[in-house]
């Protein structure tokens, strides 16, 4: 049969990242002695030399099959480990290709209880992602999106100048805070870890049930404890050099936080792209 992608395009541009989205395998992972099972939202990507006018995607869907049908039989340490086998053996099948990319997105439960002491499961994100250069080793990222609460510090100060007393009202945000940290393939980072990071960085965690007790001890304890958008970054970066002493300079950490806002019309925004060896200078 005619192989088209073969063929010359009109225009020779290299293509950065040519590849398919959005496909979801169930995957089974291991962490300890805790067996999960996830579906991931899964990207695969290749770049595409100027001579050729189209990449091989059914190549793409393969790799993915031949690892998660694995994976499926036989637990991974985690989905960044997954895309690590996948980037790589993208390159064994795109040999025209000089770079590989595979992304993940899941959704993530663990149980939780509020201060009254309510169980419930509540919902995090999983994120992961996998680039190789042909000729180098493979980089492996590991994130989280967590929800949480941010109280104003600046309206809780004018609040109190205004009304001449000790007044400790101000307007809430719910906040989303992500966190991914890049580590070279050796090393394994585990994601409990970097809610935990993140869900304490927040003025106060949310849940999904609370109680009207439970209820005021969110908003009370958010109120205690107020932080500006770029507080919660620069929290959890703190925390990020304090657990992990450990890991090499070159570690790339990504630290992204929006509050949603409820007196304006807008979010606030704030981020820190940095390697642990920027941050502990």
């Amino acid at each position: 049969m005619i192989d088209v992608q073969e063929r010359k395009p009109k225009h020779a541009f290299k293509l950065t990242r040519v590849g398919i989205i959005g496909i979801k395998k169930p995957v089974s992972v291991e962490r300890g002695e805790r067996i999960t099972m996830l579906t991931p939202v899964i990207d695969a990507f290749v770049d595409l030399p100027p001579t050729k006018k189209g990449s091989h995607m059914s190549r793409n869907v393969e790799a993915i099959n031949e690892i998660v049908d694995e994976a499926v039989r036989k637990p991974v340490k985690g989905i960044e480990n997954l895309c690590a086998s996948i980037a790589k053996r993208l390159l064994i099948k795109h040999q025209y290709a000089n770079y590989a990319e595979v992304n993940m997105n899941a959704d993530y439960f663990l149980e939780r209880k509020s201060p009254s002491g309510n169980k419930s499961m509540e919902n995090y994100g999983l994120i992961a992602k996998a680039t190789i250069k042909r000729g180098d080793d493979v980089k492996k990222s590991i994130g989280v999106k967590v929800i949480g609460m941010a109280a104003c510090p600046c309206a809780m100060e004018t609040v109190k100048e205004r009304s001449k007393s000790k007044l400790t009202v101000t307007h809430n945000q719910r906040n989303v805070a992500s966190l991914m940290v890049e580590v070279p393939e050796k090393y394994d980072v585990e994601a409990h870890d970097l809610i935990k990071i993140v869900e304490s960085s927040f003025s106060s965690p949310t849940y999904e049930i609370l109680k009207r007790e439970d209820e005021a001890d969110v908003v009370m304890s958010a109120h205690k404890n107020p932080k500006f958008v770029e507080d919660i970054v620069r929290d959890i970066l703190s925390k990020i050099l304090e657990k992990y002493k450990n890991l090499p300079d070159n570690v790339l950490v990504t630290v992204r936080s929006e509050s949603e806002e409820s007196i304006h019309k807008h979010n606030a925004f704030a981020e820190r792209v940095t390697t642990l060896g920027e941050l502990r200078e």
